[in-house]
């Protein structure tokens, strides 16, 4: 009853009540007092009226240090400074091994030096470094099962070998943060749509890791739409990214776009720069600014004409990527003093054949040294040069038996070779040989570039008429996307693929 009471009743009430129950007390004596009343002592006993609210409703400590309880905040500050002393430890242990720890003070370390001993040491059993640690210390925030044995079992089954694990950890750390499910197979998946073969997307991520930190809905999705949209096969956009991986990381306002902008400026047509991106994306990653431009300009200053220079792009896109002004320089050079060729006709030569920037001394002089020993004057030979600059790509081999199947069995002279020296690009045995024989048994002679520069309807519409066509000049580079040939006929951009060309696209070479 007197619980139920002291429920019900306010505490203020109580302690009145109890107050004026209490007997009036005559005044003692101090010894008498503190004889009869053995509470005396205790300083809160000497208020009646707070007697029932020390034994009752008293928070204050007890003066027995035996029933105390810890309160909360001692269990918090206990943790801290266990934690603490943990870090310590920790960070002691990895400054033993050289690892700087500075990068580490807002970094939750495991709670014993054991596990971070397992760490380390796991890391250094891929092949890292204390080195490698001291470049990306946040690695060693990374739980081993939690983190490092799931990323990189997944890896691993998606095509990095195992022994270049340490390798990709090395060049692409943050990976160790990431999650399999939210954020890596899904950049798999993006792949595998845009038709990267399966066993390709191994050597894919190595060449360009950072390719697993992308948002699908970002830069990676923007830039396939762009190329698709100037001309690009969609079917084609998975051997370009094998080729060239980075073309996914690239902005397409601020990188693609001012590039295929620029080279269409220049007269390219953007069904022909498509065809060459599916070949050779890696044009995408020249510098518009420091490169490209530059290169260009240098081309005009050697004395190309500006309207060659989308043919010369077409031929030979990597020019636009070359150190081209030293290139350029000691070729002319070389032209000029060994093959007597001056300024004006080496820019003719750089037009018709590009890559010549490009080849060495030694090969070029092979073929010329060739022509020069079957008694052809050095001016005839910088005149075959400047018309066909092929000739100094040719094997040795291969013009010695057409020159020995030209005197012996055509015994026709030597100027007739000066004036169409593409005799020598021509198949022995596949083209001279058998068009040879058939003008050989009808009784008629023409020249060089009448039996040779047609194709084989051609030849054959030729031997069936009953005159001897008029020569015409040969292919002609159209700006228009499409090649005109002799006689108005179209080449059609819509014709179907050989075997040869489908394998050609679809294999990655670099």
């Amino acid at each position: 009853m007197m619980s139920s009471l002291l429920r019900r009743t306010p505490i203020a009430k109580i302690l009145s009540q109890t107050t004026q129950s209490l007997p009036k007390l005559t005044p003692i004596s101090t010894s008498t007092q503190s004889d009869q009343n053995p509470f005396s002592q205790h300083p809160n006993t000497q208020n009646p009226s707070r007697v029932l609210q020390f034994y009752v409703f008293s928070t204050q400590s007890s003066p027995f240090p035996e029933y105390e309880m810890p309160s909360v905040t001692w269990g918090v500050v206990q943790g801290r400074k266990e934690k603490l002393v943990s870090r310590v430890i920790i960070c002691d242990y990895l400054k033993s091994l050289g690892i700087v720890t500075d990068e580490l003070e807002s970094l939750e370390l495991p709670s014993t030096v054991e596990v971070m001993r397992e760490r380390v040491e796991f890391l250094q059993k891929l092949g890292l470094s204390i080195d490698d640690f001291n470049e990306y210390p946040l690695m060693l925030g990374c739980s081993v099962r939690k983190n490092m044995i799931p990323v990189l079992g997944y890896l691993e089954k998606i095509g990095i070998q195992r022994s270049k694990l340490g390798e990709f950890i090395r060049s692409y750390p943050q990976v160790l943060h990431a999650s399999v499910v939210v954020e890596l197979a899904p950049v798999i998946k993006f792949l595998r749509g845009l038709d990267v073969e399966k066993e390709d997307i191994g050597y894919v991520l190595q060449k360009y890791p950072e390719l697993l930190g992308f948002k699908l809905e970002g830069t990676m999705s923007t830039s396939v739409a762009y190329l698709v949209s100037i001309g690009v096969c969609p079917r084609d956009i998975g051997p370009m990214v094998t080729q060239y991986p980075y073309l996914l990381g690239m902005r397409v306002g601020t990188m693609i776009k001012p590039l295929v902008d620029y080279l269409v400026s220049l007269g390219l047509p953007k069904m022909i720069l498509a065809k060459m991106l599916e070949k050779r994306a890696y044009i995408l990653g020249y510098d518009l600014e420091e490169t490209v431009k530059p290169n260009v300009e240098c081309l005009i200053s050697f004395g190309i004409r500006k309207e060659a220079l989308a043919s010369i792009i077409a031929q030979f896109p990597q020019i636009i990527g070359l150190p081209l002004k030293a290139k350029l320089s000691s070729q002319q050079y070389f032209f000029n003093l060994k093959l007597k060729i001056d300024p004006e006709s080496f820019a003719q030569v750089i037009e018709r054949m590009p890559q010549i920037v490009s080849l060495h001394q030694h090969v070029i002089m092979k073929p010329v040294e060739f022509l020069l020993a079957r008694g052809i004057t050095s001016a005839d030979v910088a005149k075959m040069l400047v018309k066909c600059p092929q000739l100094v790509a040719l094997r040795v081999d291969r013009m010695k038996n057409s020159f020995y199947f030209y005197k012996s069995e055509m015994g026709r002279p030597l100027n007739e070779l000066v004036e169409f020296p593409e005799y020598f690009t021509y198949s022995l045995e596949s083209r001279i040989k058998p068009r040879y024989q058939r003008l050989q048994s009808k009784g008629i002679r023409t020249s060089l570039n009448w039996f040779l520069n047609c194709s084989d309807q051609r030849f054959e519409e030729r031997l069936q008429g009953n005159y001897i066509e008029t020569e015409r000049s040969g292919p002609s580079f159209c700006m228009g996307g499409k090649l005109e040939l002799p006689g108005n006929e179209i080449v059609s951009d819509e014709e179907d693929e050989t075997e040869n060309e489908v394998l050609y696209r679809r294999t990655v070479s670099l």
